[in-house]
């Protein structure tokens, strides 16, 4: 299995791509072969700093001259600069000299420069990022995530089925339950937009569909997939990552200003260690960009070094369970029925 990394992609490149690539081939033997895409002489320099032995077969550099910046636009700048790392990393993952792409850079253009170069599968419209989120039961996955922040209902449709797809399939859930992101439970709550989703979700086969669910239910309740439009799924997500600092910035505060507490966190750093590990990003790395022609890993762009070898290991994963043949099987049984429901709409 080969991987092509954006190594010049995120805030901290190229440092914590070079340190999350060291770990990744120390730890995943199926990942073959690692292509590092960059500015060739910045990624010796790191690679000689970090000490991955560029005479390892298992890893190469491929220059890239260009870079795109985390602020500049997607789309505009994925056709303007045509030797950037993500553009030159997506090109290779198109003409099949890699099996997956892992960027922690600008997420706008590594969206535009899948859907241009990669095109999506059959039967997809427009793609959607599937993040994961810790709640009581393992993880549920937001759909989407930032990717398509004017969705339409069908759009919505076509998620649930990825969705579905890719817990059971890479998460190993038997029975993915799948939920609509509202303001209530109800079933006649919500927007136009959410309303008309609710009722053609419940008429499609192929997937577990529990109804409207609230934020508390990402957390407490037990779902896989949380569909929503682009736009809802990034404030959710950041908001949930912002609120996760905070309270673990609070805690901190509460604990080092009296020293019994001190001493109880003392006894208690095991659980402290694990509860971080669960709710970090880095733990789980990167979110797959599922309905596009190709594996596209997307990662935070304030990835550690850690949360790069972990998007690494999603590419492999994602590969390897073959997710994408997956989605077009249950998308190709599906079609005759959505046919029927929108023959009845009429």
């Amino acid at each position: 299995m080969k991987l092509a990394l954006d190594a010049m992609g995120g805030d901290h490149a190229p440092a914590v791509n070079i340190g999350g690539a060291i770990d990744a081939l120390r730890l995943y033997p199926k990942l073959k072969h690692l292509f590092l895409v960059g500015e060739e002489k910045a990624l010796e320099a790191e690679c000689a700093k970090q000490g991955l032995n560029l005479k390892d077969p298992r890893v190469s550099i491929v220059h890239a001259p260009e870079v795109i910046g985390m602020a500049e636009p997607g789309a505009k700048t994925v056709r303007r600069k045509k030797l950037s790392s993500i553009s030159i990393a997506m090109d290779m993952v198109k003409d099949g000299r890699a099996d997956a792409f892992v960027s922690a850079g600008n997420t706008g253009a590594a969206v535009a420069a899948a859907t241009l170069k990669l095109r999506t599968l059959k039967g997809v419209d427009r793609a959607g990022i599937a993040s994961p989120l810790p709640n009581e039961f393992g993880v549920c996955n937001i759909l989407d995530a930032g990717a398509n922040p004017e969705a339409k209902p069908e759009h919505l449709i076509v998620y649930a089925i990825m969705g579905t797809a890719f817990a059971r399939h890479v998460l190993g859930v038997k029975d993915p339950k799948v939920g609509l992101m509202s303001n209530g439970e109800e079933d006649e709550k919500g927007t136009t937009f959410t309303k008309e989703t609710f009722k053609r979700l419940k008429e499609t086969p192929g997937i577990h569909f529990i109804g409207n669910v609230e934020g508390h239910d990402l957390f407490e309740s037990e779902l896989d997939v949380v569909l929503c439009d682009g736009f809802v799924g990034n404030i959710v997500l950041k908001s949930c990552e912002a609120t996760a600092k905070a309270v673990s910035k609070w805690l901190k505060a509460e604990i080092k200003g009296n020293v019994v507490r001190l001493c109880g966190a003392v006894l208690a750093k095991g659980a402290f260690k694990a509860l971080k590990e669960k709710s970090s990003y880095e733990t789980y790395g990167g979110s797959p960009l599922l309905g596009v022609n190709g594996v596209v890993i997307i990662a935070h762009g304030s990835s550690s070094a850690l949360a790069i070898r972990n998007a690494i290991r999603v590419g492999v994963e994602t590969v390897e369970h073959q997710v994408n043949p997956r989605i077009e099987e249950a998308l190709a049984a599906l079609q005759p029925a959505m046919i029927d429901i929108s023959a009845a709409e009429v």
